[in-house]
């Protein structure tokens, strides 16, 4: 259990970050990639237009750059470093649809989830064929990584509940991105978690989980609140498929629910908006959903929705360590 060695990677995705911020920002700014705003939210978000986006790039590079001095000899960090490209890949893809090509519902429902699913459906590829592993998962508050229940599934099962974890995680991490900081925050004490958990699980994985905190640490630097930069479709996919995967590698999805119970809340709450809405023929549960808009609509800062939306995603990765 080394968790010295997670230290050098969060050094190092932090220093490419923290170099590539002041540099791929002003290119961002002036190739107009601005940030749009839609017109049904929250007003005061109306000032935040133009503000340069698809700085999921910064976490893309320094992420990968720091995984790639790693990887030789370590097959496990592959599968999570695709997922977290191949994610943000889609999310670059949908960017760029609404900021450069100025159509400001980028990629359908449809075309989303058939490239998420391809993604995924790579990602299982690699983890039953080229890793051989078991169809299984640990069952939080049974004993921990070495001695707790891992419950076992049929391929099949298993494939459909690894897609499920994965799509659900990754939406999930996109609604959470709305407000300045919130998702890198919420994610930067997600990774913090799975990172322990992949040193305590003695995964090699470590190095990307450790590179994802350093590279979150520097674009927060950027991206609290007021927010030089957000980081778009091309960061929170990512970070989706960043979370999932790894969660996957070391046999522990169920701890998303815990650590990362704030994406579950964000989901759960366009779910209930939504359907409540057409239940009811036309009304609402909630102010303004996913829910972070919900409280800026009852008056709160976004300071304090980020911080109070941090802390409790800090209690709840005490949680998932308690459960572990």
């Amino acid at each position: 259990m080394n968790y010295m060695s997670a230290v050098i990677p969060v050094l190092m995705a932090f220093a490419i970050s923290v170099v590539l911020c002041p540099i791929i920002i002003p290119f961002l700014r002036k190739m107009k990639f601005g940030q749009y705003v839609r017109e049904d939210g929250p007003a005061s978000h109306l000032k935040k237009a133009g503000t340069p986006t698809m700085g999921g790039i910064i976490i893309l590079v320094s992420i990968t750059a720091t995984s790639l001095m790693y990887i030789n000899g370590n097959r496990e960090i592959l599968p999570v470093l695709f997922s977290t490209v191949g994610f943000g890949m889609i999310g670059f893809l949908d960017d760029y649809i609404k900021v450069v090509m100025k159509r400001s519902l980028g990629l359908t429902p449809m075309q989303k989830l058939t490239l998420q699913a391809v993604v995924a459906g790579i990602f299982v590829y690699y983890y039953f064929v080229k890793l051989d592993y078991k169809p299984e998962f640990l069952l939080p508050f049974t004993g921990g990584i070495h001695a707790g229940v891992y419950i076992s599934m049929p391929v099949p099962l298993f494939v459909v509940f690894v897609y499920f974890v994965m799509l659900g995680t990754v939406n999930g991490t996109n609604f959470t991105d709305g407000l300045d900081g919130l998702a890198s925050s919420v994610t930067l004490l997600v990774a913090v978690f799975f990172t322990i958990a992949a040193a305590s699980a003695e995964s090699g994985t470590v190095p990307v989980t450790a590179a994802a905190i350093g590279s979150l640490m520097g674009f927060l630097l950027y991206n609290v609140y007021p927010a030089s930069v957000f980081m778009g479709d091309t960061g929170s996919l990512a970070l989706g498929g960043f979370v999932s995967s790894a969660a996957i590698m070391i046999k522990m999805p169920l701890f998303i629910v815990i650590a990362g119970a704030v994406y579950l809340i964000e989901v759960l709450s366009v779910i209930i908006q939504v359907g409540y809405f057409k239940i009811s023929g036309g009304k609402r549960i909630f102010k303004m959903a996913p829910l972070h808009h919900h409280f800026e609509q009852c008056g709160w800062s976004e300071v304090k929705i980020v911080t109070v939306f941090s802390i409790i995603t800090a209690i709840m990765c005490l949680v998932a360590f308690a459960a572990m």
